[in-house]
């Protein structure tokens, strides 16, 4: 574990987004088998899904070491501690860039919970000093994954191909940017 390591954890009033815990496990696993028709058309890890609990907490476990490492960061989003999806940051952009995936459960949709998580997950990137840009990229037919971007005055920068890999992807990811002189900081 990297000395200047610190795991996500951000409370605004009731919403909670911190790094998954093996304690999770089981919600976690609620969660997904209950919304895996919601998750699948878009969500490629799903396909792996249900997991056992021992895989789960595998899983969890290592992507606290991988975060530890200076890896992908991937967090729960919890609403009066109830689970009410899933974010994180991932370094697939290359130096000086993070980006930001989110899902939401099928019972908490359109209540402005991925748009909440993503900008505090911007804020949280842009504190660090080696981050200039942060970016969201989603298949083109997921339109309810572009309303955040826009919602938070991220700038469509550019479609690219990728391979499908969800049932309703059409192999065209949009790419949504923001650079650190573009972002206004949201909380304290």
């Amino acid at each position: 574990m990297s000395a200047d390591f610190a795991a996500i954890e951000i409370v605004r009033g009731d919403l909670v987004i911190r790094q998954w815990q093996e304690a999770d496990a089981d919600q976690v696993a609620q969660v997904i088998t209950g919304n895996l028709d919601h998750l699948r058309p878009f969500m490629p890890w799903v396909a792996q899904e249900p997991l056992g609990a021992d895989a789960r907490r595998a899983r969890i476990a290592q992507w606290a070491t991988d975060a530890a490492s200076g890896g992908d960061e991937v967090c729960g989003v919890f609403l009066e501690g109830v689970i009410v999806g899933g974010a994180g940051l991932h370094h697939r952009i290359g130096p000086g860039g993070l980006e930001i995936g989110y899902w939401v459960r099928k019972e908490y949709v359109r209540r402005g919970i991925a748009t909440i998580a993503a900008r505090l997950l911007t804020d949280a990137a842009f504190e660090r000093p080696d981050i200039d840009r942060v970016e969201i990229h989603h298949d083109e037919a997921n339109a309810a994954s572009s309303g955040v971007p826009k919602a938070l005055g991220y700038t469509l920068i550019g479609a690219e191909p990728r391979p499908i890999e969800a049932p309703a992807e059409t192999g065209v990811h949009l790419i949504w940017r923001v650079t650190r002189a573009e972002w206004v900081r949201t909380g304290p």
